[in-house]
C-alpha cells in the first residue's frame, strides 16, 4: 500500500476520533456512490456534517485544506444530494473540512466549519 495511503487511512482515523470526542455521531465512513467518496458523514446539532479528511505530514507545500479545490468541493456537494435523496435527509447540512498535519513530532488538527456552502 502506498505511504500516502496510510498517511490518509491514520488521518481520518485521528478526525474520526476527534469528532467523537466532540458528541459528533458518526453515520458513515467513507461512503461512496459511484466515483464519489465522502470521508466521513456525522451528525451534531441536529445537522449532517459532511466532511472532508485532507492529512499531509508537513505543511512545507501548503496547508493540507489548500487541496481541497472547487472540483472537489463540487464532487462533495453532489454526494450530499444524492446522499440526502437516498436516506431522505431533511436536516440541514454543513460542509466541513478536518486538516491535519500528522508526523512522529505532532498531532496538529485544524477543524474548518462550514469551509464551503452547498449550491442546491
Amino acid at each position: 500500500m502506498a505511504k500516502h495511503f496510510d498517511l490518509g487511512k491514520q488521518g481520518e482515523q485521528v478526525a474520526l476520533q476527534y469528532l467523537l470526542n466532540k458528541g459528533y455521531i458518526i453515520h458513515h465512513r467513507n461512503w461512496r456512490y459511484g466515483k464519489i467518496e465522502i470521508d466521513l458523514i456525522a451528525e451534531k446539532d441536529e445537522r449532517i456534517v459532511f466532511i472532508e479528511v485532507k492529512t499531509r505530514s508537513t505543511d512545507y507545500f501548503g496547508e493540507p485544506e489548500e487541496a481541497v479545490d472547487d472540483d472537489k468541493e463540487q464532487q462533495l456537494i453532489n454526494g450530499a444530494q444524492i446522499f440526502a435523496e437516498k436516506y431522505h435527509i431533511e436536516e440541514e447540512v454543513r460542509f466541513d473540512i478536518i486538516s491535519i498535519i500528522l508526523n512522529a513530532h505532532e498531532v496538529k488538527i485544524n477543524h474548518i466549519e462550514e469551509a464551503f456552502t452547498d449550491s442546491w
